[in-house]
């Protein structure tokens, strides 16, 4: 697996990360098998990935202490990656907003004992709070990183206009933002504002959430309590006009002798070498299906191809408002 510069800051990542919210939560068999999401980790490693992406509200807490876990003994190996921001510890622990200074000194506390280490590599924000100045949050984020208990810190789901103000505080290393073959949105703005700035960019959901895999036909095959069954996206018409697009990936991934999953992830790749998707699974086949695709090139005409697939329809959330602000 190769490595790539994460931004301007000096973060460097290995080229694909791991996405670790579906071992613990929102999906299908979150939370069910605890070996198996340690083997899975342990086998990343030998794999070569060095990013792993977890968050206090997987849970919540739950991931930022199985990840904890699986860390011991290589923990300064490891790029991790969590966040904060959705877990308003003033007011009792609870999800809601909360980019307050203050919110902030409680969350990484928290995170650090989870994790069982003294410093995290890259803090996001999980999403904008309305009520609190950017500014003010990224002033918080510069005196962790002064004081040693970050390392970098980073936005998710940030307007271009809110990565300007934070980023001139002091300097955002990394954005992450849904991307992938049927979320083309931030091609339009935040990926020329980042590339602008020398921010890294982190696609999360660079599979639509398991869709583009071709394994999901229907939500029948996901559990009661799987977060995809309210998603806009599996829903009614939306869901047999998007296996529609699936279907073009699925011929694209015949030519090219690999799996759906696999053509989507190259697609993701070749649109820059300053991008390090965090596909997630709970499974070490799927994983070793998702790092063999950095070894994989797709010709110009199979990227041309699965650059013109239409946009998926239905919303990325059934409730967009608390994104992008």
């Amino acid at each position: 697996m190769k490595n790539i510069a994460l931004g301007s800051q000096g973060l460097e990542v290995s080229r694909l990360g791991l996405g670790c919210m579906g071992m613990s939560a929102f999906y299908t068999g979150s939370g069910q098998d605890e070996a198996g999401a340690l083997q899975t980790i342990h086998r990343a490693r030998e794999l070569g990935v060095t990013f792993f992406d977890t968050a206090e509200m997987y849970g919540p807490y739950a991931n930022e202490e199985l990840l904890g876990k699986a860390l011991t003994g290589w923990r300064d190996e490891a790029v991790i990656a969590t966040k904060f921001g959705t877990m308003a510890h003033r007011g009792g622990g609870g999800p809601g907003l909360d980019g307050s200074a203050e919110n902030i000194r409680l969350s990484v506390e928290g995170s650090l004992k989870r994790l069982k280490t003294d410093y995290i590599d890259l803090y996001y924000q999980h999403r904008m709070d309305p009520d609190t100045p950017i500014e003010e949050t990224a002033g918080a984020l510069a005196e962790l990183i002064t004081e040693g208990k970050i390392r970098h810190y980073g936005l998710s789901e940030a307007a271009p206009g809110t990565i300007r103000r934070a980023h001139a505080v002091h300097p955002v290393t990394a954005v992450q933002t849904e991307y992938s073959l049927w979320t083309r949105d931030p091609e339009k703005e935040i990926l020329p504002t980042v590339r602008e700035l020398g921010i890294g960019f982190v696609p999360y959901s660079p599979l639509g959430r398991g869709f583009l895999t071709g394994r999901i036909r229907s939500v029948d095959q996901l559990d009661e309590d799987d977060f995809r069954r309210k998603n806009p996206r599996f829903e009614g018409a939306n869901l047999t006009a998007n296996i529609s697009i699936v279907e073009q990936v699925d011929k694209v991934a015949a030519e090219a002798g690999a799996t759906p999953g696999q053509v989507a992830l190259a697609w993701l790749l070749a649109q820059g070498g300053d991008i390090a998707p965090i596909p997630g699974t709970k499974r070490i086949s799927y994983l070793e299906e998702n790092v063999a695709a950095d070894a994989l090139t797709l010709t110009s005409d199979q990227l041309a191809a699965l650059s013109g697939l239409p946009a998926a329809a239905g919303d990325r959330y059934a409730d967009m408002s608390p994104l992008n602000k």
